[in-house]
This record gives C-alpha cells, structure tokens and sequence, in this order.
C-alpha cells in the first residue's frame, strides 16, 4: 500500500481490522513516564519554557499573562 497520505492510508486500512491493528501498534506513539514532552503548559501545550513549581504548569509566556490572577506581584 503506497499512498500519498496517512489519512488515505488509515481510511484504505479500515477495511482490514487485522492489519489496521498491526500498524497502529508499530505506528503509535510511545507512552512516555519522564522527558521532555511529558510536561506541556496547561493553557497552549508548549513544551518550552515550562513553570511546573507550585502545581502551575504553565510556559512562560502564559505565566505573563496569567500571574496577577493566580496571585503574583511584578516589581519593576
């Protein structure tokens, strides 16, 4: 099956559930426990720049924007 697409791939593959099954378990992701793209921001999904101290879980550009709300003071 050559196509141009995975859409096109995964809807020629409905059709064959033993082989749709065979390629999803070569062909997804790996469950990850630790690393880097295990932290994302809660509010945009960044996985740079990440604040997990305090449970916040926010990159920093949405720390900016957020941190008077949750309580912070900025000094000049």
């Amino acid at each position: 099956m050559t196509t141009s697409s995975h859409k096109k791939m995964l809807k020629q593959l409905r059709g064959k559930p033993a082989i749709m099954q065979k390629f999803l378990k070569h062909n997804t992701p790996k469950s990850r426990s630790c690393g880097f793209n295990l932290k994302k921001c809660k509010r945009c999904g960044r996985t740079g720049g990440h604040i997990g101290q305090y449970g916040i879980d926010l990159c920093r550009q949405c720390f900016r924007e957020k941190a008077l709300e949750l309580g912070f003071k900025k000094y000049s």
